[in-house]
């Protein structure tokens, strides 16, 4: 495994370069000591930052509440014209912004080039939707009847993102909720909040090209207990929140005890099937991002291999020596693939699952270990043939770690790509056309997202992304998940001078 380099920026380098780019984008940095910006590159603290008050969040929300008024009767293709333009300055502001996500979320340079990239084309998807916000005409029964189903802006749309796409996901939500006529408020991860402070001031400086309401969009940076504030808010009609499933066990019951709506995208333990007639060259590429990619820290992340028995050890062989010559270290260099991870608690995380999954008889053959004296948490991404699907493999562990597991059959391949409490990606490497069909067919993969021939990372904009089981149900960005973000009406219309009655009923005739 390559070591990490030595030359890796220091705290002060990366703090003027974060400061840099703030500048070039035209943010103002709220001093203060409630909140720390760190990078993970060093472990270290960048800037102190000012926290939003509980008051100043319950007036936040009262403040989008207002603008939604006068957004949802704004025609949608002159929404569309606020987030063409949030597009425009995504693209003059590309580099500006990926250097912030490298800063603060560890992500090598083209991964964060490439999260800044969704965010331009879910802005031109949404751009497109804000002339597509189809409603439909039914059949009625009634004679000299019209039956219509229409959609309306719902309010004011909630969205609490992690700390792993610190901006894309806000931007999936954000687009498509104002092209649907609503308001926004955001409380993103506090692991992030330059990457915050800077996307919403691009926001804001579309808002003002383009004379939407001003408080179209509030950013609440805060802890836990602001974010509880925003879940509670009866003003806030739908919560999209992203992140763990236990975060999402404690907000979906709070806001349905307010009869408020969610959008939840939680936890993945994603698995990929290797069938024996499979081309190995292009599993192993596809196994490798999927697996190592962003230091494991995807909920797309591949996180199970499950290898026919015939080619498991050439596999794990093959794989075992990519992982060993994967580039860690410094992820504004050029050939790193594998930054830091967010935290000591995360490389702490990881090592306990190691030991678990060893205690289970377990067996690492490549990577595992902590690569200390570099203050931040670089970890070797490691390779376990395990056994069994014990309850650690069954676990989310937000780390590069990838548990092999073998099988004889197809049928026993689905049966353990199921078996997990999540849903969220999956994909199958074959070249049996059978054996792909049987995989996206309604008794293959219980996921939200199923793949033939390519990873369980890397979705596109266009089509819709989400899970099932504890993944939480929800759909984000492309296809009809637009239709979370509006409220649906079924309208009649009598064109005839009787008043017919459904189902033939008779009364005061």
């Amino acid at each position: 495994m390559s070591e990490p380099a030595s030359n890796l920026p220091t705290t002060p380098q990366l703090r003027d370069r974060a400061r840099a780019a703030l500048d070039r984008i035209g943010v103002s940095v709220p001093e203060g000591d409630d909140l720390h910006a760190r990078s993970p590159i060093t472990g270290e603290r960048l800037f102190g930052l000012r926290a939003t008050t509980a008051e100043q969040a319950r007036e936040a929300i009262g403040q989008a509440a207002e603008a939604f008024r006068t957004w949802r009767v704004t025609p949608p293709p002159a929404r569309g014209d606020l987030v063409r333009t949030l597009g425009e300055l995504l693209r003059a502001h590309k580099s500006d912004l990926a250097d912030l996500i490298t800063v603060e979320a560890g992500k090598i340079r083209s991964e964060a080039l490439g999260e800044v990239q969704e965010m331009i084309d879910i802005c031109e998807f949404a751009v497109g939707l804000s002339r597509q916000l189809y409603g439909r005409t039914i059949a009625s029964e009634r004679p000299g009847h019209r039956l219509a189903e229409t959609w309306h802006p719902l309010g004011v749309v909630g969205v609490i993102s992690a700390f792993n796409f610190p901006a894309a996901v806000w931007s999936w939500n954000t687009a498509v909720a104002l092209v649907c006529g609503d308001a926004v408020v955001w409380k993103p991860s506090e692991l992030t909040p330059l990457v915050s402070l800077a996307a919403g001031h691009l926001l804001d400086r579309a808002i003002e090209q383009t004379r939407a309401p001003r408080e179209l969009h509030r950013l609440l940076l805060a802890g836990r207990d602001v974010g509880e504030q925003l879940v509670d808010d009866p003003r806030v009609a739908l919560i999209s929140a992203t992140g763990s499933t236990r975060m999402g066990r404690e907000v979906g019951p709070r806001v349905a005890a307010r009869f408020g709506r969610v959008l939840l995208e939680l936890g993945g333990n994603n698995a990929t099937v290797v069938a024996p007639s499979a081309d190995l060259d292009l599993a192993l590429q596809g196994i490798v991002f999927a697996a190592a990619g962003t230091a494991g820290q995807r909920c797309t992340t591949l996180r199970r291999l499950i290898v026919h028995r015939d080619i498991a050890d050439q596999l794990v062989e093959r794989l075992a020596g990519v992982y060993g010559r994967l580039p860690i270290g410094d992820p504004f260099a050029d050939g790193t693939l594998v930054g830091p991870l967010i935290s000591d608690a995360a490389a702490d995380a990881m090592a306990a699952a190691l030991e678990r999954a060893q205690a289970d008889g377990g067996k690492i053959v490549a990577g595992g270990r902590r690569l200390d004296g570099l203050g931040g948490a670089y970890v070797e991404p490691a390779i376990v043939r395990m056994p069994r699907q014990t309850a650690i493999v069954r676990e989310e562990t937000f780390a590069p770690i990838l548990y092999v597991l073998t099988y004889d059959t197809f049928e026993e391949a689905v049966a353990l790509h199921n078996d997990v409490p999540q849903g969220l990606s999956s994909s199958i490497f074959t070249r049996d056309q059978q054996e792909a069909e049987r995989f996206l067919a309604a008794d293959g993969s219980d996921c939200g997202i199923a793949n033939v021939n390519i990873g369980t990372s890397g979705a596109e904009i266009g089509g819709a992304f989400g899970g099932e089981k504890e993944t939480g149900g929800g759909r984000e960005s492309g296809s009809d998940a637009w239709r979370a973000y509006m409220r649906r009406a079924t309208n009649t219309v009598n064109y005839s001078s009787a008043l017919a009655l459904a189902q033939n009923v008779s009364f005061l005739s």
